[in-house]
């Protein structure tokens, strides 16, 4: 019976370096991913983060949707742009996609 398991590969030697080659095989795929696409996203968010913090009034900003605006009012989670004179939207706080300078939309 002890000669039929080890035929089948079933042996005490050769499971545990098929398994160990598996999780060590295993454990840097996700190392690889981690530092691939994992951290770099992380690191965007907290970036993305700190800058939704730091909007001020007067602060001119470019939203997820392609509008830039001057920032004439922020409650909350609501940010008031002025994209033209005398008009004005209201969008949230996370559809800021970032600050650009003045110069930028006078062209």
């Amino acid at each position: 019976m002890v000669g039929i398991t080890y035929a089948m590969g079933g042996g005490a030697s050769g499971g545990a370096q098929g398994g160990m080659g598996s999780i060590v095989l295993l454990l840097a795929l996700f190392g690889i991913f981690y530092f691939l696409l994992i951290r770099p996203q992380q690191k965007r968010q907290k970036e993305h983060r700190t800058m939704i913090e730091n909007l001020r009034k007067g602060d001119t900003v470019l939203t997820a949707g392609g509008l830039y605006g001057k920032i004439t009012g922020i409650k909350d989670q609501v940010v008031t742009l002025e994209i033209a004179e005398k008009i004005r939207v209201k969008v949230n706080k996370n559809q800021i996609a970032g600050v650009v300078r003045e110069d930028v939309i006078k062209q």
